[in-house]
């Protein structure tokens, strides 16, 4: 006689449930994806505020360490467990559809978000500026505590820097950039994708690879995505567990700067801009573009409170803390949750 079957927690998702999560986890990524397409905004600040950063942050932490392992532990011939174990430790039920969103996302957004930036820019960079201004309320919230005035002196550092590197000129772009420099450039450049207030896209557009980078996905250059590709990963890899750390014990004062890095980046998306992005007083058109900021803050203050009734629902996976040590929980133990 076969055992009975266990009733299931109160916890379990339902069938429904998860793919409910799948689905909001890829409209998660597509979020996040659409604004990698766009100089001045950053992916990572759309994943703090969709509520995915730190599980990203984890997760690329966990297989930049399974490469590691790979290689160190597959040349000493120690097999490839430990390997393997850091895969295994990503929540894959997350990252997986918040990636696919992210890859269509990009896909559509260098054929319709980028020209349409291009085309109506005072317009479609104030609607930006809302949305960072409104989402500084995330890393805020996030360090938990009423602010000290060393805080504030620190953002304001932090929110200086960010203001003067977003107003350096762009290198003049090149038809055809040379392969290591392309993989350089992402290596830099997806340490957007980590770290909130700096656009990937504008690092590329500083480059001069902002529009050959368009070019290859639209025209599907392989040679040139495969090498971004390497040089993005190897970047993960050296810059990921940096951020780690710091996140799991320097919390605070991480999300400080980060709501530092995010203030200063304003600059990127004022609506007035001349050549080499010099800042410009408001001209005609001040009250539409006033209009779109309050719209782009409104769509962050919307997102905000889906998510928490999305959290309370369980129609949506739980945003974690990133982990203080990623060795600690191989062993199949949860992991802490907001």
């Amino acid at each position: 006689m076969s055992a009975a079957t266990p009733p299931l927690s109160p916890t379990t998702p339902s069938p429904i449930r998860r793919v409910m999560r799948v689905l909001v986890d890829a409209i998660r990524g597509m979020l996040i994806g659409v604004v990698e397409v766009i100089p001045g905004v950053s992916g990572g600040t759309i994943a703090l505020i969709v509520g995915v950063y730190e599980t990203l942050i984890d997760g690329a932490g966990h297989l930049a360490r399974a490469a590691a392992r790979l290689v160190g532990d597959g040349l000493r011939g120690r097999g490839l467990g430990r390997a393997g174990e850091h895969v295994r430790a990503v929540r894959w039920s997350v990252v997986l559809p918040v990636g696919f969103g992210m890859v269509i996302a990009v896909i559509a957004g260098a054929r319709v978000i980028a020209p349409l930036v291009e085309n109506h820019p005072i317009e479609t960079r104030a609607l930006f500026a809302g949305l960072i201004a409104a989402s500084l309320i995330v890393p805020i919230r996030m360090t938990g505590q009423k602010w000290r005035p060393v805080d504030v002196v620190i953002a304001a550092a932090a929110a200086a820097l960010s203001f003067y590197a977003s107003g350096l000129p762009a290198l003049t772009p090149s038809a055809e950039p040379h392969l290591l420099l392309v993989g350089a450039a992402a290596a830099v450049a997806v340490c957007a994708l980590v770290l909130p207030g700096v656009s990937g896209s504008y690092l590329l557009l500083a480059l001069g690879l902002y529009a050959p980078t368009l070019a290859a996905v639209n025209d599907r250059d392989l040679a040139y995505l495969g090498v971004f590709a390497l040089g993005a990963i190897a970047g993960l890899g050296l810059f990921v567990p940096v951020l780690q750390w710091l996140l799991a014990n320097a919390r605070r004062i991480s999300l400080v700067i980060m709501t530092g890095l995010l203030a200063g980046s304003l600059r990127l998306v004022w609506p007035w801009q001349g050549d080499d992005s010099a800042l410009m007083p408001p001209s005609t058109g001040w009250p539409g573009a006033l209009g779109l900021f309050v719209l782009g803050a409104a769509i962050v203050i919307v997102l905000l409170v889906v998510e928490a009734a999305l959290l309370r629902r369980g129609l949506m996976s739980t945003p974690e803390h990133a982990d203080p040590d990623p060795d600690a929980h191989l062993d199949g133990t949860e992991r802490p949750v907001h």
